[in-house]
């Protein structure tokens, strides 16, 4: 199994989380250009470093996608608010064939885990996803699992703030069997870089609403996970 971690100076965040990476498990950091020795601490513990110079969440993502080699691959925050010894259990429903994409819940274990804002933009796109796709998701899960080959297959380009939800969009269209389940959300290490600011947030949720503005893909070269839908 292999785990894409995106890492932008993440250095006091790393030993805590590379240290919960399931045995037999690879993590891979991407790093999205760390100042603060990130990638040096990273590859000391042991992971696998991967540079992506070109800034965005998704590009730090999909760089990840692009190095993993396992047939089914999770991602994670890097930021120490997700314990990646869940992985396994997030992985599961992908691993048995009862699922193609599992999302991670947050559910939040202190007031401060989850901002306000941030709460509220989330609670807005889970009524633009149920209006653009039917889904009644709750969350877009930053740890989620699925296959390798069928998320490159899904052909993701956004690469900055929108790549979450463009992953679930276009699974969504191909006709993915999509599930959620909860996992502890804790304070993150260090200031968020996407949703620890309002302005951070709205630019998010304009990354997404652009997303969410695809027309659907279809015709019969739609991947679905294992042929058939």
């Amino acid at each position: 199994m292999d785990v894409v971690l995106p890492c932008l100076d993440e250095a006091d965040a790393l030993p805590w989380v590379l240290d919960r990476i399931p045995p037999t498990w690879r993590a891979i950091v991407v790093d999205n250009g760390s100042t603060d020795g990130s990638p040096d601490i990273a590859r000391g513990l042991g992971a696998y470093v991967v540079h992506e110079p070109r800034r965005g969440f998704g590009a730090a993502c999909h760089a990840g996608l692009t190095a993993a080699t396992a047939d089914v691959v999770c991602f994670c925050d890097c930021d120490a608010s997700l314990d990646p010894r869940l992985l396994p259990a997030v992985a599961g429903a992908v691993l048995d064939g009862s699922a193609d994409l599992v999302l991670g819940r947050r559910r939040p274990t202190t007031l401060g885990a989850w901002p306000m804002h941030a709460r509220l933009a989330h609670l807005e796109l889970a009524r633009l996803i149920r209006r653009r796709t039917g889904l009644r998701l709750r969350d877009l899960g930053p740890m989620r699992a699925a296959r390798r080959e069928a998320l490159l297959d899904l052909d993701l380009t956004d690469r900055r703030s929108g790549y979450p939800l463009q992953m679930v969009v276009r699974a969504a269209d191909a006709g993915w069997r999509i599930r959620e389940t909860d996992v502890p959300y804790h304070p993150r290490t260090g200031r968020s870089k996407v949703t620890g600011t309002w302005r951070g947030t709205c630019q998010a949720v304009r990354d997404m609403r652009a997303v969410l503005a695809e027309h659907p893909a279809t015709g019969p070269d739609t991947p679905v996970p294992g042929g058939a839908r």
